[in-house]
């Protein structure tokens, strides 16, 4: 494999001295770029970007020629196991992501199947190989997953939802079929992601967005406790290099110390947390990833570069920290308020870097 050039990225999720704190952007390739919604129209429909390896790689490339970032992020989506596992996945205009078959019954979670990486999910895989191909080494390539748990309640509840009633019921009428998805939920997720890591991505991202909606005790049972059995599965050398794991549940801020002592690398850090408090919680066992409101994007320049100082002045000094939004970039961005959150993440983070 090409030698990578710049690594100060994985540097950071491994809290190794770097000289300014590195950058990259949630959803960072997406809608908010016009290059983007060319390919898209041009496909025909999101899954026909994510399902071509040559497209996938080429909007992956694409903010990485407008902006100084500091990792690439694999173009997929989530719910791919989902689909490969036979629940037909399409997406609903305005609506979301939604399955022609929802999980009803204890019996349609025994018949699932346990997707074959570089069968079902071929495509995924041939889309790594192609990024890590043309990014010759430039910055690192970031692979990633849904959590057990995030997975569970789309393929439960059919689609988005905004009161995750089903799931819930399943969790506390029928904890048994709950808990047989989410086992082989995880593992899927930990077959895909070290896939992901042997066709070529050199850091991987678990994506636990629905965990903020359980209880402290639901949260542990239900979420935490299977992305534990993916981290403990996961291949963590690769090319000779340390593969760093980072875990995001969103709204997780409470759970930071549970999701330190998982052995992760680093976590991700939403808006709703502030990271002085966060890297108190976690002490020197993981680097944070975060935490930017992504709405922030939409005010003035400047005021996107007052952010900036603040968030960096509330981590502090020191290495194991990653910018980044707290959640995805919003479609409706102007792709200049982005690049002045990228050029302001690189004019003041190496104060901090002494």
């Amino acid at each position: 494999m090409t030698e990578l050039k710049n690594d100060v990225y994985l540097r950071a999720l491994l809290r190794q001295p770097t000289t300014r704190t590195p950058i990259w952007m949630m959803r960072q390739a997406g809608r908010y770029l016009p290059e983007y919604r060319a390919v898209r129209a041009e496909a025909g429909d999101f899954m026909s970007v994510c399902q071509n390896p040559e497209l996938a790689c080429e909007v992956t490339l694409q903010p990485l020629r407008r902006f100084a970032l500091d990792a690439a992020i694999l173009f997929s989506d989530i719910l791919t196991i989902p689909d490969a596992m036979g629940l037909g996945l399409y997406f609903e205009t305005g609506e979301g992501p939604r399955f022609q078959r929802p999980l009803q019954d204890h019996a349609s979670i025994a018949a699932l199947p346990i997707p074959d990486p570089e069968q079902e999910l071929r495509y995924v895989m041939d889309a790594v190989r192609t990024i890590r191909r043309e990014l010759k080494g430039e910055v690192p390539l970031i692979g990633f997953s849904g959590s057990p748990w995030t997975l569970a309640t789309y393929m439960v509840e059919g689609g988005s939802t905004k009161n995750f009633a089903k799931v819930k019921q399943m969790a506390f009428a029928e904890p048994q079929s709950l808990h047989l998805l989410l086992s082989k939920l995880a593992d899927a997720v930990t077959l895909y992601l070290n896939a992901q890591i042997a066709a070529g991505a050199q850091a991987v991202m678990i994506f636990d967005t629905w965990g903020g909606v359980l209880s402290p005790r639901d949260y542990r049972e239900f979420s935490l406790a299977y992305m534990q059995r993916i981290v403990d599965g996961l291949t963590r050398e690769a090319e000779g290099r340390r593969v760093p794991v980072t875990l995001f549940t969103k709204n997780g801020g409470q759970w930071l110390a549970d999701m330190a002592a998982t052995g992760a690398d680093a976590l991700g850090v939403d808006w709703t947390t502030d990271l002085a408090s966060a890297r108190a919680a976690v002490g020197e066992r993981v680097a944070l990833q975060g935490n930017m409101d992504p709405s922030m994007l939409y005010a003035s320049p400047q005021r996107i570069r007052d952010e900036v100082k603040t968030i960096l002045a509330s981590y502090g000094e020191g290495h194991g920290h990653v910018f980044n939004l707290g959640h995805g970039i919003h479609p409706t961005v102007d792709p200049e308020h982005a690049a002045a959150f990228i050029d302001a993440v690189h004019e003041f983070s190496p104060a901090y870097h002494r």
